[in-house]
């Protein structure tokens, strides 16, 4: 018995008969030899990490644009919180915890430059609509390695494609990964609020305190073990004094934070600097770098532009932005 069938015959030990097995995965695209050391979802999540648009969301915004404090969130660190938050649910639940992690590191590396103000922006400018999750899994399948994708399973790219909907992905630890989203991004977006100065502690509606905590951690802890009270074998949910508490803080974050003038000062001109960009690009593709030059006559302009811009980091976009725009001083 090889590393790897050790590894399934203990899923079939440990794992609810409502988990997903990796032994009963339902492929790759291009089929593949297996790895006698790792399964099927562990081979995903090392590729995950492995790929550059993964290391890219390091300089990707969360909410606050291309912040100068050490601490503040960025898309990876969120990547990682999301991760372990969605990991210790599994592994309570008895979920494939290897299947759940691969979908968490993989569920934003689409993402845009400058946060969700830079996937709304892509959106409107394009022609069949731009979001983030459909680019997640774009980029799995195509973009990474020269294009020739990571080749993940079946039931890892239903998990990325499905995150931002609740109930939508094909397995409970695709759908695992929806709540474990929301509870990572609810409670570190009040924390970096605070730090900015947007929120104080006592702004919080009543109920957020009084039901999941005043303190972060604790705010996270609550929701978990709401999570475990409240999922019944492959359905997963919060409890429902819970979920009001936990829909009432996401209203309030929204009001708040994520359409606060002061939090997005910036996201007018980081709009306009991707807007700037598309255009430019579209009406000059000969300055697109060459290997996206390649596949215009395959996918079309308008195809490899978004792919180009959504790719950007926050400092990349900018300096792009100056390039092409911004007058150089005579030397």
């Amino acid at each position: 018995m090889t590393d790897r069938q050790e590894l399934e015959r203990r899923e079939h030990l440990l794992l609810a008969p409502w988990a997903t097995f990796a032994d009963a995965t339902a492929g790759r695209c291009r089929p593949e030899p297996p790895c006698p050391l790792r399964t099927e979802f562990v081979r995903d999540r090392d590729r995950i990490v492995h790929c550059k648009s993964f290391r890219r969301l390091k300089h990707k915004t969360q909410v606050f644009l291309s912040p100068e404090g050490d601490h503040y969130r960025t898309r990876l660190t969120h990547t990682l919180e999301v991760a372990q938050i969605a990991r210790t649910i599994a592994r309570a639940l008895a979920l494939n915890e290897d299947l759940t992690e691969a979908i968490c590191l993989g569920h934003d590396l689409g993402h845009t430059p400058f946060g969700h103000s830079g996937e709304e922006m892509l959106n409107s400018l394009s022609s069949t609509g731009f979001t983030h999750y459909e680019q997640s899994l774009r980029v799995a399948d195509v973009l990474e390695k020269e294009r020739c994708g990571l080749n993940l399973t079946q039931e890892v790219r239903d998990g990325i494609l499905c995150h931002s909907l609740r109930d939508a992905a094909a397995t409970p630890e695709g759908r695992l990964v929806y709540w474990a989203d929301h509870i990572a991004y609810v409670n570190h977006d009040i924390d970096d609020a605070i730090r900015a100065g947007v929120l104080r502690e006592s702004d919080l509606p009543p109920i957020v305190p009084a039901v999941l905590g005043s303190r972060h951690s604790v705010r996270i802890n609550t929701m978990i073990w709401s999570m475990l009270e409240g999922s019944v074998q492959g359905d997963v949910g919060m409890t429902p004094p819970v979920l009001e508490a936990y829909e009432t803080l996401h209203a309030f974050l929204f009001e708040r934070v994520y359409f606060n003038p002061v939090a997005k000062a910036e996201e007018g001109k980081a709009k306009q600097a991707i807007g700037a960009l598309f255009e430019h690009f579209m009406q000059k593709p000969q300055e697109l770098p060459q290997e996206y030059q390649n596949y215009m006559e395959q996918d079309g302009l308008e195809r490899v532009v978004l792919d180009y811009i959504s790719g950007m980091t926050d400092r990349y976009c900018i300096a792009r932005f100056e390039e092409i725009f911004v007058p150089k001083v005579w030397r």
